[in-house]
């Protein structure tokens, strides 16, 4: 839909022209194409500043990327599980009705779990950044180390101490890779 040349000599880098029309030959004249910026627009300078995700959208990344990894794997450990509990005598249709009842019922308990470590990492998170006016590697390591504690806090102090640390871990340990990756992986 959108057109990169320009018929007239008002042509700018920072525009496209845009042709609804384009692809339904109708005749339309070049002035009754819309100029559109190429680039964000922003409604306050401090926005465009700023390079990272707000908290509403680092909330629902987060949240929905831990439901939907979190559901596809416990369905794949379901349909495992579900193998597992086949008997003697089994019709074809009772292995199928136990493969999607246990792939199901794990795919929900793990993506409900993880969405919420999601949902707490990605408030900690925000909330860190907030406070501090930084995002750096240890923002996300405090995220993580919070998240796993309140995560098993209901499990009792030691729990939520060995959670907390394996999330801080892990936070890091991802935000490392993740660095790596950009340097030495040119996609």
């Amino acid at each position: 839909m959108a057109i990169n040349h320009s018929p007239d000599n008002e042509s700018n880098e920072n525009t496209r022209l845009y042709h609804p029309y384009q692809n339904y030959e109708v005749p339309i004249k070049a002035q009754y194409l819309y100029k559109l910026p190429t680039s964000p627009e922003y409604l306050f300078t401090e926005e465009s500043l700023k390079q990272r995700r707000s908290w509403g959208e680092n909330l629902t990344f987060y949240t929905g990327t831990g439901y939907l990894g979190g559901s596809v794997a416990g369905a794949a450990a379901g349909i495992f599980s579900g193998i597992k509990s086949f008997e003697n005598g089994d019709t074809t249709k009772l292995k199928i009705n136990r493969i999607l009842n246990s792939s199901g019922q794990a795919g929900r308990t793990w993506g409900n779990r993880i969405g919420i470590v999601g949902l707490i990492y990605a408030g900690i998170e925000s909330g860190v950044v907030a406070v501090t006016d930084k995002d750096d590697v240890w923002t996300s390591v405090v995220a993580g180390l919070g998240t796993g504690a309140v995560f098993r806090a209901a499990r009792g102090v030691r729990s939520a101490a060995v959670a907390g640390a394996f999330g801080g871990i892990a936070a890091g340990a991802v935000v490392a890779g993740k660095q790596v990756f950009k340097r030495y992986a040119h996609i």
